[in-house]
């Protein structure tokens, strides 16, 4: 039956936007720590702007697994809707 594999692909969704939100939230806070501990010289500077996460791109990483999220509750009530829909033709 595919209605099974479609509640997964969401709930699989939902763990994956979980874990990018996650990422993102981890970048963003590592982003933000990172330029008020470095020192003031310029080597020690240049190294931390290289080796943490770019504000931005985290940003709009959790922007997109908000997305993902919101399609992966798409796919679970449209799955939820299609056997609510098959039960009462059943019945």
């Amino acid at each position: 039956m595919q209605i099974q594999s479609a509640f997964a692909a969401g709930v699989q969704g939902l763990q994956a936007a979980q874990s990018g939100l996650t990422q993102a939230t981890v970048d963003v806070a590592q982003a933000s720590v990172s330029p008020a501990s470095s020192t003031s010289t310029d080597t020690s500077s240049a190294v931390a702007s290289v080796s943490s996460p770019d504000t931005t791109n985290a940003l709009v990483s959790a922007m997109a697994s908000e997305r993902q999220g919101e399609a992966s509750v798409n796919v679970l009530q449209r799955a939820s809707d299609t056997l609510g829909s098959i039960i009462d033709i059943e019945v």
